[in-house]
């Protein structure tokens, strides 16, 4: 994972929760950790990420990721394996 993707992930991770991830980033972390996105339908998109599957919303009109979408990526990427303490 490079420099970009792990500052992404330690954003995502951070605590109190951010304001101020931006969503391609957060799609761009998916990518890198090895995940599989699909278009769903309007803004949801679906990713598959070590057997993990989950449903996330495209934030519109901004391009931040609210918190309470930050969470769930949070509990998501956990769940696959990509915690903080277990950077791949």
């Amino acid at each position: 994972m490079k420099g970009r993707h792990a500052k992404t992930l330690d954003a995502v991770f951070a605590d109190p929760v951010r304001a101020n991830v931006l969503w391609s980033d957060v799609e761009a972390l998916f990518l890198a950790a090895g995940g599989a996105l699909s278009e769903g339908r309007g803004s949801r998109l679906r990713v598959s990420l070590n057997g993990v599957d989950a449903v996330f919303h495209r934030p519109h009109p901004r391009k931040e990721t609210d918190k309470g979408a930050l969470k769930s990526v949070r509990r998501f990427l956990t769940e696959a394996g990509y915690a903080p303490d277990a950077k791949r």
